[in-house]
């Protein structure tokens, strides 16, 4: 049995969370500090809200820091100061400086929603599925310098099924991940995990994802926007006017149909049927503005004649 690790976890969101929650559920390693980023305002209150990471931390008496950066000799030396031998980042916010890779014993490791080198950035979920991709899965490398480039350490595989928003997709990758890193810390403790170099020909980037993506262009083929509407869901959903409102499609799937590209073909009891550049698509689930999201055939119920056959949908103004 080898020696427990001391281990720093640094993370901010849910899917950081869920693999901190992973590592003290195991009791394998002693997590010896945790690093979130900065209180943020949330809700309508704008009151400073804790993240994910550090509500879960505070909640198991694990210390909490919370630098701006590293750019300070402070916040370099408070974290040399806990002695680890490695350090584990997940979506954490923050580009680390060489100082702070090279500061545990067994440097920085990180997991990355991504079958690397495919996509490298901060939104690979939602990228894999705006691209068509048939897979993705969870890749934890060894941390350098570059964005995303590290040696590859361990990968687990997901397929994307054709119904998979960012949302669920997000959710099975999280449950890849804890497990991956705990057999990952248990073989670098061991010296028993050697990494495998990327190539970099095969690399993809991913940005973030913008609101203004949102928007949809119905002269896109119905398979390119089916895409996007699940990539972009739940945030920011895609979204198109009616009459000068906003409707936001929270679900959507192709189906056939031709005709000017945002025109209601129909709409029935399986949903709207709007026209695309090629082919067209059904809409199941929508939102207007101020209510809540419901599906096509509530929303049909309520406020049909809004929808009538031949309505344009998106800006005619452009």
């Amino acid at each position: 049995m080898n020696r427990p690790l001391r281990l720093i976890f640094a993370g901010t969101p849910d899917f950081a969370a869920s693999h901190l929650q992973a590592l003290i559920d195991s009791g394998q390693h002693e997590i010896v500090a945790v690093y979130s980023q900065p209180d943020r305002p949330a809700g309508r209150g704008k009151k400073l809200q804790a993240s994910p990471v550090k509500q879960l931390a505070q909640a198991h008496q694990l210390p909490v820091f919370q630098p701006l950066n590293f750019k300070t000799d402070d916040a370099l030396t408070e974290l040399q100061s806990h002695r680890a031998d490695l350090m584990i980042v997940v979506a954490y916010g923050l580009i680390l400086p060489q100082a702070v890779l090279d500061a545990p014993r067994l440097g920085c490791i990180n997991v990355h929603a991504s079958l690397l080198p495919r996509w490298r950035g901060a939104a690979p979920i939602q990228r894999a599925i705006e691209a068509g991709d048939a897979e993705t899965g969870i890749t934890i490398m060894q941390m350098d310098a570059g964005l995303d480039t590290g040696d590859m350490l361990l990968k687990t595989h997901c397929p994307i099924a054709d119904t998979d928003t960012a949302a669920s997709l997000h959710d099975k990758l999280a449950e890849q991940g804890g497990p991956a890193l705990i057999e990952a810390v248990s073989r670098l403790a061991a010296g028993k995990l050697p990494g495998e170099k990327q190539n970099d020909a095969l690399s993809c980037y991913a940005p973030k994802i913008l609101k203004e993506e949102a928007a949809i262009n119905w002269a896109e083929d119905a398979e390119v926007l089916c895409r996007k509407i699940r990539a972009f869901n739940p945030f920011p959903i895609s979204y198109t006017q009616l009459n000068g409102e906003r409707l936001k499609i929270q679900r959507a799937s192709v189906t056939t149909g031709e005709g000017s590209p945002g025109e209601i073909l129909r709409a029935d009891k399986n949903g709207i049927h709007v026209a695309c550049g090629k082919g067209s698509l059904l809409l199941t689930e929508l939102q207007l503005p101020g209510a809540r999201a419901m599906s096509a055939q509530d929303m049909l119920n309520a406020r049909a004649e809004r929808f009538a056959p031949g309505t344009q949908l998106g800006d005619t103004h452009a």
